[in-house]
């Protein structure tokens, strides 16, 4: 129990005797200050019994105690106490009435008792709450340590919200709750998402009050590095007492611990995926589930799909963290709230491979992702069909073109089946099929350019009728003689015969590419 004025006014020895304020006794106390200034403000912080005898002031008039008294609450003074028998035989009325009237706490110190007494009781008391608060502190990591130990950080989390007789939550690295204490506060946690996710974006470490209607909530970020690992909340009604800052302190060390921990432990992981993912490609599927073992076997056993990321270009600035970094917290944070194994090896800094059930919250993950955030961070994404480890070769490849489409029409997500179950013709929008097109009609265009007929539309029609003379002739509204000659004229001009299909093909194709450009 912190210090207050109705503790020492209860402390036998000192005697003291309350005139003024008596509602007002359970503030709490934070040092005695001895002065005889006429003016004490500017050497006060605020919280302070003051101590006078008023030796240097003029306690029987009553406007001075009035401005002295209403100084002293307004600088946050918590009361006054008065020695009589020194410079005032009794205590001054003026200064009773200005105690009164500005409701101040006013203590009359007797005689015999000297100011040093109470200034001793005082730290002595400062003294014995703050060992009790240090000693809670260290009780507080004790259980703490061994939930730890025992339990993981969903009993640490749990211990730390009984301790500061609030609620906490755990943050992981892309800013989604991972456990929270008591179950209700999963809900008010959600809702500090973007308050964690400015925190997140600070280096490490890195901390934030939020204050609102319901409670008083601090962030702690959590790692060793400069790169945040994860979140720690803690919400109370008041400000956080020393033992619960001892509390949250211990807390803050162990769940980093346990953080880091795990990305050690994430980190051999990934080493012993990208080496599944590895006799997978090399078309060794048996060994490869010999090798996933129980942490990745499951993935293997039911259809997956294969995920290929790639960051835009532009070289990133000196010490920032990889840009795919963050998409592989997001897909790792989905995984552990749903309980699934993923898969992810890096190739460089700017690729990064995923092995994800399909169906699955990660391959949700993937799609949300896409639609969010990847256009933000410049990158690309090639997802494949499902697939199982025996086809696990093919399935890099359907990435591998989904992610080709995707850099190449400036989207964030393609998927390999949205490829096969739509249209050829948007593939054609490249640069090079594009080139190949122009030249490939460039001479048609220049003859129709000199004003010597309509070939290029003439062939348009012609192919679009798939070689049906009348109907091709009726759409250009020329005689079907007028059209054979026209496409004499075209195999003459490129040298190629229009019987043979690929050429029509080619043609076709290279039609749709240009549009209606002139070459």
């Amino acid at each position: 129990m912190p210090l207050t004025l109705a503790s020492l006014v209860q402390h036998s020895a000192l005697k003291l005797t309350v005139r003024a304020g008596e509602d007002r006794l359970d503030t709490p106390v934070r040092w005695a200050h001895v002065s005889e200034l006429a003016d004490p403000v500017p050497y006060m912080e605020g919280g302070e019994l003051l101590l006078t005898t008023a030796m240097t002031l003029d306690a029987e008039d009553a406007e001075a105690m009035r401005r002295y008294v209403r100084r002293l609450a307004d600088a946050g003074v918590i009361g006054v106490g008065f020695a009589v028998g020194v410079n005032y035989d009794a205590l001054p009325g003026a200064l009773l009435d200005a105690a009164r009237d500005a409701d101040m706490p006013l203590l009359e110190v007797p005689r015999r008792t000297p100011f040093l007494a109470i200034s001793k009781a005082v730290s002595a008391a400062l003294a014995a709450d703050q060992y009790r608060a240090v000693t809670a502190g260290f009780e507080a990591q004790r259980e703490m340590t061994r939930a730890a130990l025992a339990e993981g950080p969903d009993a640490v989390v749990a211990r730390l919200a009984a301790h500061v007789d609030g609620w906490a939550a755990l943050y992981d690295a892309s800013g989604a709750v991972v456990t929270a204490a008591p179950d209700w506060a999963a809900r008010r946690a959600a809702r500090l998402a973007p308050d964690v996710q400015r925190l997140r974006e600070r280096a490490a470490p890195a901390s934030a009050v939020v204050g609102g209607t319901e409670d008083r909530v601090e962030l702690q970020s959590l790692g060793t590095g400069r790169r945040v690992r994860g979140a720690l909340a803690v919400g109370t009604g008041a400000p956080l007492g020393t033992a619960e800052r001892y509390a949250v302190h211990s807390a803050i060390a162990l769940l980093t611990l346990t953080t880091e921990r795990s990305r050690s432990l994430q980190a051999a992981e990934q080493r012993l995926g990208a080496a599944v993912l590895r006799m997978m490609l090399a078309g060794q599927p048996e060994h490869a589930r010999t090798v996933a073992g129980d942490l990745y076997g499951g993935l293997l056993d039911a259809p997956f799909r294969l995920l290929i990321a790639e960051a835009a270009g532009g070289d990133p600035e000196a010490g920032a963290e990889p840009p795919l970094t963050r998409l592989a917290e997001v897909l790792e944070a989905a995984a552990a709230r749903a309980g699934e194994a993923v898969l992810t090896v890096p190739e460089g800094d700017d690729r990064l491979v995923v092995v994800a059930a399909d169906g699955g919250a990660v391959v949700g993950a993937c799609a949300a992702y896409g639609e969010k955030e990847a256009d933000e961070a410049g990158g690309y994404l090639g997802l494949s069909a499902p697939t199982g480890p025996i086809a696990a070769a093919g399935a890099y490849k359907q990435a591998e073109q989904a992610l080709s489409v995707a850099r190449r029409r400036g989207r964030a997500l393609v998927e390999h089946e949205d490829l096969a179950a739509g249209s050829l013709l948007p593939l054609l929008a490249d640069d090079a099929v594009r080139a190949f097109a122009d030249g490939m009609l460039r001479a048609l265009y220049e003859h129709d350019a000199t004003g010597r007929g309509d070939l290029v539309a003439s062939l348009r029609a012609w192919l679009s009728r798939h070689g049906q003379w009348d109907a091709a002739a009726a759409d250009l509204g020329v005689h079907r003689h007028t059209l054979r000659y026209r496409m004499r004229r075209v195999e003459e001009i490129l040298g190629r015969s229009l019987d043979d299909p690929d050429v029509r093909m080619e043609l076709w194709l290279a039609l749709k590419a240009t549009g209606e450009r002139p070459a």
